[in-house]
């Protein structure tokens, strides 16, 4: 970070609840903003759009909204030349997308794909397409994965309208679907895995939906939680069952055999994230005191803990 003055090393903020989703917005215009989803257990929660106050160097709240139900995920488009509508998509028991302006964050479009019923799944996570941020993707408890895509209607005074629709729905687990992220491989659009509480990887191609390959199938069966593919390299992803202490390191083009399982936590293992920079670097965080490791090469290379 280049600030005013003396350079800080830690930039604090305390939300007025429990946080539970997080990401940061990747908008050149928009430097150090953060959306933060509360974690409160009653159909009232919040989400606090935080960003950098560059010359007091302290976090500070720009605008916060209502949103029905916690956020299990929240995401800012992936614009990272600014040339999209400010939009922010949050999961609960509905996608929803948002618009952000200077001064108000405003509902954009609420995507539910059943609209024959009073009664929906709520949904576990999703993820915004990096290549085409007009492509989402949805996991939901009802063994579906949806694919979404976003419009720019006809404008209305100087604010192009956002709307969406379902682009294909699939039956993509025999249970729970608990996560979703596109790859990169293939130009980026059209593959994406899944994993879910039938304890196996899925990827599938948006061209040819017929079919689907198991990646990866726990060997208890326990449900997996998370998944999140190397950043430099396609062909790889991580992945982490429920309570399991390890996270498990898959190679796309020898599926079912992991090549490293990264197993020197001492509790289970929460968070999974690749290094941006590098194919050989990943963080994993578990629940033994704030425990965090950073493997360089699949290898443990330092153990940070407070």
């Amino acid at each position: 970070m280049s600030l005013h003055g003396k350079r800080k090393e830690i930039y604090k903020y305390e939300a007025p609840w429990t946080v539970y989703a997080m990401n940061w917005s990747v908008r050149p215009d928009k430097r150090f903003r953060l959306a933060l989803g509360s974690f409160v257990e009653e159909y009232n929660n919040k989400v606090q759009l935080v960003g950098l106050d560059e010359e007091s160097s302290e976090f500070i709240c720009r605008n916060t909204f209502d949103h029905p139900y916690p956020t299990t995920k929240l995401m800012w488009i992936p614009d990272t030349k600014g040339v999209y509508p400010d939009l922010l998509a949050t999961s609960g028991d509905y996608l929803r997308v948002w618009r952000v302006g200077e001064t108000e964050t405003r509902l954009e479009c609420l995507l539910n794909n059943n609209k024959n019923s009073d009664f929906c799944a709520p949904l576990t996570s999703f993820d915004w397409n990096e290549v085409d941020p007009y492509l989402l993707g949805t996991s939901s408890i009802d063994t579906t994965c949806t694919i979404w895509g976003l419009e720019t209607g006809q404008v209305l005074g100087r604010v192009n309208l956002v709307s969406g629709h379902v682009k294909t729905q699939l039956i993509a687990h025999d249970k729970e679907v608990y996560d979703i992220a596109f790859s990169r491989a293939g130009g980026g659009r059209d593959m994406f895995a899944s994993v879910g509480a039938d304890g196996s990887v899925r990827m599938f191609d948006l061209r040819h939906l017929e079919h689907s390959t198991i990646i990866y199938e726990d060997p208890q069966h326990h449900p997996l939680l998370r998944l999140c593919w190397n950043k430099q390299d396609p062909n790889y992803l991580a992945t982490m069952a429920m309570d399991g202490m390890e996270v498990v390191i898959l190679d796309v083009r020898v599926p079912c055999t992991p090549v490293a399982r990264l197993n020197n936590h001492r509790a289970c293992v929460n968070g999974i994230a690749w290094a941006p920079h590098s194919s050989c670097h990943i963080c994993t965080a578990g629940n033994h005191g704030g425990e965090k490791e950073i493997w360089e090469g699949w290898r443990k290379s330092v153990l940070l803990a407070p």
